[in-house]
């Protein structure tokens, strides 16, 4: 993707966002490596099958750079090729520069929402983040808003890092994903409708 707030002007002001912009979504997880690419691939999969995928630009990155530069973890790309999945990536460190460039920030969970809300520069943009699961019917919880703008909730929201366990650890992350991508797709068509 060209336009990943890395290699667009990193440095812009949200001022010169223009509106014409695609709405802009970024998934992180630690490393970039398995987490937050198996969001970003089952996301703009969701994006291209609902007709947004002109609308709406994907991305991910990590928390920490231990990663940066490799591809996905091998693990993350067999999982997503297996469920028909593109796995193409190339991991990156999330920076709080790109918060003026992004309209929303997924964090897979509670550490990542911590680190991502420690790292943005405005309350606005703290704003901005918020945590995959929490846009998963199937686990919202009473007086818990459907917009993904829940509170910590004790783990109970996060995505586990299936790094250091076996393959059924990224099936299982896949279907968390996929799971919540269904209502991350209805915020976001909302979103993009309201601008």
């Amino acid at each position: 993707m060209t336009d990943r707030p890395a290699d667009a002007a990193a440095d812009r002001s949200a001022a010169d966002h223009p509106a014409s912009d695609p709405y802009r979504v970024c998934f992180v997880c630690t490393g970039n490596i398995c987490r937050s690419p198996i969001a970003e691939s089952v996301f703009r999969a969701r994006l291209a099958e609902a007709g947004l995928d002109g609308a709406v630009a994907v991305d991910s990155a990590g928390t920490d750079g231990w990663h940066e530069g490799d591809g996905a973890d091998p693990r993350a790309v067999a999982v997503l090729d297996a469920h028909g999945y593109p796995g193409d990536h190339t991991a990156r460190r999330f920076r709080a520069a790109w918060f003026p460039l992004l309209d929303l920030v997924i964090a897979l969970d509670e550490g990542h929402l911590r680190e991502l809300r420690r790292l943005a520069p405005t309350p606005a943009d703290a704003a901005k983040v918020r945590l995959l699961r929490s846009y998963d019917p199937a686990v919202r919880t009473p007086g818990r808003p459907s917009d993904g703008a829940a509170a910590e909730t004790d783990g109970a929201l996060d995505v586990p890092d299936p790094y250091y366990g076996d393959s059924a650890g990224f099936e299982e992350c896949l279907r968390m994903v996929e799971a919540a991508s269904e209502g991350l797709l209805t915020a976001v068509r909302n979103a993009t409708q309201e601008t």
